[in-house]
């Protein structure tokens, strides 16, 4: 006989959970600032003597790491605190894949404004901080973005670099859109040495990514475009245009007017190379890249994050022959290939 089913009852655990989950983003941000992951990268502590390194009450170093446990950032054995695996690769400052720095721009008053009133977003269906969001031009938050997202980048951007293949004795020309820090064009020239690259975005921007060719040494192969991606001249006879983030912040309408601009922009055998958040096609799953719309929902006017059959949709339109759907682990992003 099959076993009985168990009666279901409801619970509020869900609602206290989300209502209350600002607390968990500032128990993070503390913990980082403090210096709390780092301090463990040695081994395991007692809240006293973690207290003595960080600065900080034993009481209230106790209750923030008993906090942590909790919500898995931290474990637990008698008195003593330990990293979890993921603690100590992201958030110990010692690690190469160090995330901490992101919290200047993820928890940045004006990201953060936009969803302050997100039931007015709802009802407009796009963002009310501003007309433009975090599009404005020369919106100094992307300045931000450049310089405290930039470590989180390093993996990807080699990860996309080997996914699409260059050839390694011709020389090569790579135009980076939106390009930010720069890393994603650093990438291709740091892994094809004959490989040329543009960075294209807002002046104050580019001296960002000006920095980062410096110190990986391909400065010489990096030159800037500076401007509007939907303005300024791309030049033509490029083998690569790389799209990293940067689609998601329009409707599909402006995102064809542009692909149709870096369609003619790319030699005849050329590719764009797009890099986004892809949800299924049900647009709940997989679960980070779903949500991404919601970021998109408070802080843009009409962005999105878009299934590959919309974002293929986009580049048929464009007129692009074919696009091809690549997983990037252990990101939560995925690469799309679109041919000429």
């Amino acid at each position: 006989m099959p076993a009985p089913e168990q009666a279901q009852h409801p619970s509020p655990e869900l609602f206290f959970a989300t209502i209350n989950a600002y607390q968990r983003t500032e128990a993070l941000r503390a913990a980082i600032e403090l210096g709390v992951f780092s301090e463990l990268g040695g081994g395991p502590e007692t809240a006293a003597a973690l207290a003595q390194r960080c600065g900080a009450s034993e009481r209230g170093m106790r209750i923030l790491c008993d906090y942590l446990v909790i919500h898995g950032f931290l474990t637990k054995q008698g008195n003593l605190y330990t990293n979890t695996l993921d603690s100590a690769t992201f958030l110990d400052r010692r690690s190469g894949a160090y995330l901490g720095s992101t919290i200047q721009f993820l928890l940045s008053p004006m990201l953060v404004q936009g969803f302050k009133d997100l039931a007015a977003a709802v009802r407009k269906g796009g963002t009310v901080m501003s007309e433009h969001g975090t599009l404005g031009p020369e919106n100094p938050i992307w300045v931000e973005f450049a310089r405290s997202m930039a470590p989180m980048t390093t993996m990807p951007a080699t990860a996309m670099a080997r996914l699409v293949q260059l050839s390694p004795a011709g020389k090569s020309r790579v135009l980076d859109i939106a390009a930010g820090h720069g890393k994603f064009g650093i990438a291709f020239a740091t892994e094809y040495p004959n490989c040329e690259v543009a960075a294209l975005d807002w002046p104050n921007v580019l001296d960002v990514a000006r920095e980062n060719a410096r110190a990986a040494g391909v400065e010489d192969r990096f030159r800037m475009i500076p401007g509007s991606a939907f303005d300024v001249d791309y030049g033509t006879g490029y083998d690569l245009v790389l799209l990293t983030n940067f689609l998601h912040h329009f409707n599909p309408e402006t995102c064809v007017t542009l692909l149709r601009k870096v369609r003619a922009a790319l030699g005849p055998s050329g590719r764009a190379v797009t890099l986004e958040f892809v949800p299924n096609e049900d647009r709940i799953s997989p679960p980070v890249a779903a949500s991404f719309s919601l970021m998109m929902l408070g802080s843009t006017p009409e962005g999105d994050a878009y299934t590959f059959a919309e974002l293929e949709r986009m580049f048929r339109d464009a007129g692009f022959e074919r696009s091809e759907l690549h997983a990037l682990p252990p990101t939560f992003q995925s690469v799309v290939v679109s041919r000429k």
